[in-house]
């Protein structure tokens, strides 16, 4: 940890220390640019404090975390080559979240090496900063998320289309060994037929070729709240591989938009299994903002009023929203999660937000139901 502190130290002494070849700036972060466009740092964090109050319907119970508490910088060296680091330090622990570098190939593409986000499913590629609602969708897990590997991506036709693929392992959130056999090859394809001011349409597929190192695959999802009883929990042993296939979609016509997505997870085993997973939602902001497209591979950005919340300016901006969605592991006889939830966000100003979501939770396990319905809210705070 203190080599990371540093190094993280070390990197804003060598921005001060070439003072005088760099401008600072508040861009919703802390951000410094050489003259020449050709290096920049930024600085950064978020955090997330959460309290829920929840009932299964004999008992009541609430709770309190940091959901997210992180910081990091990112930056850009001799025009080409990019960098982040990405620390969480919410539970008390420190773990990894993004620590890459990406390269700007002549005639190749850009080139990233790291430990970062596969490119699997465009909600789980939104920045947690960024997305509609508390907790992001039941499919969720299934998304590979964030690993160590290599990517290859690059955007034709003025960024309407955009092709990913990389090659992955299986990694925990620290600097540990891995010395195996796994390998993970996931792919995405992603085209914008729509894209100005007022409108977008959304539209991708991608694949994720997958192995397992000990034989065994496991699931487990709570109702979309994080500190709840999880509801859905599977093991699987003889498994020698999984296929995934996801298909997403998000159209924007000004303060309104729909974003939905479809998971299926083939799973190879001494008897094979199909599981399914989607989402559909709606959002739309009540003070005439909308949601703003970031690129293909980090989807939505960030929301900015119209008028912040401040004496004499206005209220922020509300948007309303709701959503449904269901992951059905019954194939392995561990039940469908089916789950509704309605939310209202108020966005303070850029990179301050209040987040109020009601989930209704149930769980069909073969005729025999288990319901959890949630109140929970979120104070957030990103630069």
């Amino acid at each position: 940890m203190k080599k990371i502190l540093l190094f993280t130290f070390s990197l804003l002494m060598l921005s001060i220390g070439n003072s005088q070849d760099f401008t600072t700036k508040w861009g919703n972060g802390y951000k410094l640019s050489s003259s020449d466009g050709e290096h920049s740092l930024k600085f950064g964090g978020r955090i997330m404090s959460d309290y829920a109050i929840w009932n299964n319907g004999d008992e009541t119970f609430s709770g309190t975390e940091f959901r997210r508490v992180r910081f990091f910088n990112s930056g850009k060296v001799y025009g080409n080559v990019k960098y982040k680091l990405q620390l969480d330090f919410a539970g008390g622990g420190v773990s990894f979240k993004d620590v890459y570098m990406e390269v700007a190939m002549p005639y190749a593409g850009n080139v990233k090496v790291g430990h970062f986000k596969e490119p699997f499913r465009l909600e789980a590629l939104t920045s947690s900063k960024y997305i509609t609602f508390m907790e992001r969708a039941l499919p969720i897990a299934f998304s590979p998320e964030r690993n160590v590997g290599i990517m290859l991506h690059e955007s034709f036709m003025d960024d309407k289309l955009s092709i990913q693929a990389g090659l992955f392992r299986e990694a925990s959130s620290g600097n540990d060994k891995m010395i195996d056999d796994v390998r993970n090859i996931t792919t995405r394809i992603t085209f914008l037929p729509i894209n100005n001011d007022n409108n977008l349409l959304h539209l991708g597929a991608a694949f994720s070729s997958r192995s397992s190192s000990d034989d065994t695959y496991s699931v487990s999802s709570r109702a979309e709240n994080h500190l709840g009883t999880k509801l859905l929990d599977m093991d699987l042993d003889n498994v020698t591989g999984m296929n995934l296939m996801g298909a997403e979609m998000a159209f924007v016509m000004g303060s309104f938009s729909v974003q939905g997505e479809y998971v299926m997870n083939s799973v190879e085993a001494m008897e094979d299994y199909s599981f399914s997973g989607y989402y559909g939602q709606v959002s739309y902001f009540l003070t005439g903002e909308k949601r703003k497209y970031k690129n293909s591979l980090a989807g939505f950005d960030r929301v900015k009023p119209n008028k912040n919340m401040k004496e004499g300016e206005g209220l922020g901006a509300f948007e309303l929203a709701a959503r449904y969605s269901s992951m059905d592991l019954s194939e392995a006889h561990a039940g469908t999660l089916n789950d509704i939830t309605v939310g209202l966000n108020w966005y303070l100003n850029p990179c301050t937000r209040l987040m109020f979501n009601y989930v209704m939770g149930t769980l069909d396990n073969h005729g025999v139901e288990t319901t959890e319905n949630t109140f929970q809210c979120r104070m957030q705070i990103d630069f």
